[in-house]
């Protein structure tokens, strides 16, 4: 991998890293059981006959669409559409648990730990294993070569 699709990746995690930090420190919103759509609706107080009236289809389909959205199969597009009809933002995003640099530096330092440990496994059978302290050299070592080329990251282990 070239350096400039390595800095252009690196780049683009920082990027979203920036971008994602605020939804980041928000604690995760717990879906109504019976889906958000029914929820806001039924606290707007809006029937299903209005709703559906809003957004241009039947009253069937308005309880074909919360079953599916309480039951995850419904489409972004549905939910686009329904947020609109109820006067409301659709906020969708893949929100990553820690920062997207640590997500791969620690993902080089797992396959840098399993690449070594067949190594040190090896070598302590020929009475050849080295200090713990090496090993972890060693470890950050294979770890950054990894980041280098990070297409190497997610292959199966």
């Amino acid at each position: 991998m070239s350096s400039a699709r390595k800095n252009l990746n690196s780049l683009a995690r920082w990027a979203l890293d920036v971008q994602l930090k605020p939804l980041r420190a928000l604690d995760p919103l717990i879906r109504p059981e019976r889906g958000w759509i029914r929820a806001i609706r039924e606290a707007l107080g809006m029937t299903t006959g209005q709703f559906a009236k809003r957004l241009g289809v039947s009253q069937p389909r308005v309880a074909a669409l919360e079953r599916a959205e309480a039951n995850e199969v419904v489409t972004l597009k549905s939910l686009r559409h329904a947020a609109e009809a109820l006067d409301c933002e659709l906020v969708y995003a893949l929100v990553p648990k820690k920062p997207l640099e640590d997500v791969v530096r620690d993902r080089a330092r797992l396959l840098a730990d399993l690449q070594l440990a067949r190594t040190n496994h090896t070598m302590r059978l020929e009475n050849q294993g080295v200090s713990k302290q090496r090993m972890e050299r060693a470890r950050e070592a294979l770890a950054e070569e990894l980041l280098r080329n990070d297409r190497r990251l997610w292959a199966d282990v």
